[in-house]
Order: C-alpha cells, then sequence, then structure tokens
C-alpha cells in the first residue's frame, strides 16, 4: 500500500448468493454494516462474485457437503485473487473455523495480502483458541473477555469493538420526542425474563419487545425419546461442552432458576425497522441486557460480555443503561457516557433516577454517542487494523 491512506479489501463477511436467507441465525446485518462502514472509511472492497460463504454455515463439521463446499469456494477464491491480486491490499474475513481452509489462507498470505479474521462469540463457544484461527495475520475479537485465552494461545489479535454501523441520517435528529418508561428490545431467554421479571416487580416502568416474547399456541407434544436416545444425546453434549459443561448443565437442572415472568402488559409487538430506532433513540432510557445462557457458568452466576447494542444504542443518541461486564468501562465513561448496572437492584435504581433526570439524560445521549460514533466506528477500527498490519 506504498502511499495510499486508502485500503482496498476483499471481502467475506458471510456474503450469500440467495433470495431466501440461509436457514442458520440472522447473519445479513453484517454485510450490511461492514461494506457501508469500509465505504465511510474512504476504503475500497471487492468480492469473489460466485462464492457463497454464509452456505458454508449450513453443513455439519466433517460432512462431504461442507467439504465440497470449502472445495469449491476456495478454489474459486483463490483464482479471482490471482486475477485480482493488484487491486487487493488486504482479506477481511467473519469466518466461523469449519468455515477455513489453512492451507488457502497460507496460498494467499504467501501472495503478500495479509489476512484478517473477526469472530464475535469466543466468549460462549470456546473455551481455547481454535487452531485454525492462527494461520491468520490477525483476529479481531471484540469481547475483552477473551484476550487472556488469545494471548494464552500466542494468536496474534486485536481487540476492537463489535462492527456496527448505523446510516448518517440516523444520528442527527431534528426533532425529538422522548417516550415516557425505560425500553428493552431483544429475544427472550430465561435469564433475560427473570432479569427484566424482577425489575417490573420492583415497580419499574418497562415495556419489552423482541422474538419470543409474546405468548404462542403450543404446538403438537413432543416425544422425550428412548433412554438410548438420550444417552446419545448426553454423549454428543460431552464432546461438545466438554465435562465441566456436563456438570454445569447438571447443576443447572438439580438447581433451576425459578423465574419471575414478564407480565403480559409490559409485552408489546416486536418493532419492525423504523419503529426499532424511534424506540431505541426515543426512550426516556434504553435498557441492554450482556448475560447469556451457556453451560459455561451456572443461570445463578451468568456468563456476561459487551454486545452489539453496547455500540448501536450510544451511536443511535439512545439514553443507554447495561449490564456491567468486562472491558465495558474501557469503551465508555459509565458516569458520563452510558450508565451500567450490575444487579437487577441496581438496574432498578440507576433506571429511577434517569427517568427522574432529564439533565443527565441528555448529557449521556451527546457524550455516548460522540464517543461511539468517533471511537468505535468500523472507519476507527478498519485504521487501526491498517495501521497494525501495515505500519511496522
Amino acid at each position: 500500500m506504498a502511499g495510499n491512506t486508502s485500503m482496498r479489501i476483499l471481502l467475506s463477511f458471510l456474503q450469500d448468493q440467495v433470495t431466501t436467507p440461509h436457514p442458520v441465525p440472522s447473519y445479513r446485518f453484517w454485510q450490511h454494516y461492514i461494506k457501508n462502514g469500509i465505504k465511510e472509511a474512504g476504503m475500497s472492497y471487492i468480492e469473489v462474485p460466485e462464492v457463497d460463504w454464509a452456505e458454508g454455515l449450513v453443513y455439519n463439521e466433517g460432512s462431504a457437503a461442507l467439504q465440497n463446499w470449502q472445495e469449491r469456494s476456495w478454489q474459486a477464491t483463490i483464482s479471482y485473487i490471482k486475477a485480482n491480486r493488484q487491486n487487493i491490499d488486504i482479506f477481511l474475513t467473519y469466518l466461523y473455523p469449519k468455515q477455513i481452509n489453512a492451507d488457502a489462507i497460507k496460498q494467499i498470505r504467501k501472495m503478500g495480502i495479509p489476512c484478517v479474521n473477526f469472530y464475535c462469540d469466543n466468549i460462549r463457544e470456546f473455551k481455547t483458541v481454535p487452531a485454525k484461527f492462527s494461520v491468520f495475520d490477525l483476529i479481531w475479537v471484540p469481547e475483552y473477555e477473551a484476550l487472556p485465552m488469545y494471548r494464552k494461545a500466542g494468536v496474534k489479535h486485536i481487540n476492537l469493538p463489535m462492527p456496527m454501523w448505523v446510516e448518517p441520517q440516523l444520528r442527527h435528529r431534528n426533532q425529538f420526542t422522548e417516550q415516557p418508561g425505560v425500553s428493552f428490545i431483544g429475544s427472550k431467554d430465561m435469564l433475560r425474563e427473570n432479569l427484566l421479571g424482577q425489575a417490573i416487580q420492583q415497580g419499574l416502568p418497562l415495556s419489552v419487545r423482541g422474538a419470543g416474547w409474546l405468548p404462542q399456541h403450543n404446538g403438537p407434544a413432543v416425544e422425550t425419546g428412548s433412554v438410548y436416545q438420550k444417552l446419545i444425546n448426553q454423549v454428543n453434549f460431552t464432546k461438545q461442552h466438554g465435562l465441566s459443561g456436563l456438570a454445569v448443565k447438571m447443576q443447572q437442572q438439580l438447581n433451576k432458576l425459578a423465574v419471575i415472568p414478564v407480565s403480559n402488559d409490559h409485552i408489546f409487538t416486536s418493532p419492525d425497522f423504523d419503529e426499532y430506532i424511534n424506540i431505541t433513540q426515543n426512550s426516556m432510557v434504553t435498557l441492554g441486557i450482556n448475560r447469556v445462557p451457556t453451560f459455561k457458568r451456572t443461570h445463578h452466576k451468568p456468563l456476561t460480555y459487551s454486545r452489539l447494542r453496547d455500540i448501536e444504542a450510544p451511536m443511535l443518541g439512545a439514553c443507554y443503561l447495561t449490564e456491567y461486564c468486562q472491558g465495558i468501562d474501557r469503551l465508555y465513561d459509565t458516569d458520563n457516557e452510558i450508565n451500567v448496572y450490575r444487579t437487577v437492584d441496581e438496574l432498578v435504581q440507576k433506571a429511577t433516577e434517569l427517568l427522574s433526570n432529564k439533565e443527565k439524560r441528555d448529557k449521556l445521549r451527546i457524550n455516548g454517542q460522540q464517543r461511539a460514533l468517533n471511537e468505535h466506528s468500523i472507519p476507527s477500527s478498519l485504521n487501526k487494523i491498517k495501521r497494525t498490519i501495515f505500519d511496522k
């Protein structure tokens, strides 16, 4: 990149080649964010036209279908790079371990193209850094809690925020009308329900929206399976989560979380995009929850890590109150840019204080948005990657 202040990126960020999304959890937003972030940074990207990167998530590890996808995709990628080498400064990817062909990455690096992989489920999915990640020049790691794991593995990495981009017109509100109360938007799980249920029980004026919250009609009864099938399931579970995961699962079964449900009068229909933006920006307090169900921790002492919402909500100018996790105080001044809570009592106390203090709400909106847009944006992250790779 001699003398070039920009960066030309070959991009593999879960792009697909289908009209209907593949049957895997939501993924298309990633390419929307990263592509727009690249453009905003004044950089450019190109793509391997015939490769469906998201398709690789559909197939099981070790299957013939996955092997076939790998052969097709990586051969096409190598051929494309050879034909377009002069237009590529860096290969930026979002690849799961099962998608990675280490030999292909090595070949790309031998052509003088640094390879950087983003991955954002390190804490929840891995006990150790996947061996395949070591083939990259750099791993983009958003979770602060995952850094000791990478240091121990000796895998070169950089701690940068989740890649989040919001449209410029959504960053500036000419007319602003606060909506009363505290809002949470996110899918339902038992940890979120218990936290929110307890907060509502203490009188917090809270509205809840997202997948799974509204009552649904019960489907047909599901067979529990034979003793043999249960044994097979337990063996497969142990292979995936280890003996420690099995021990946590058994603890959770013996000491079940007594979930306090969220009453129906606090649950509202899932918002469309415009409603989502409006609620996030205009609620008196927008709530974040960083605890996740996992077999690494019991439900009584859950795993927490910073989520995409911790970047998005401040970027949108929300008055944001989120759950404390390691590293959140490196992203923000938790007194003047966002607020954090550690317990349900602290959640209720801090939310109540914000509801009664417009001056503080306005301060968090302005300062949090400025910090997120200036320091946690995709252009900022790309420039840090550029300096790490090329300014040696």
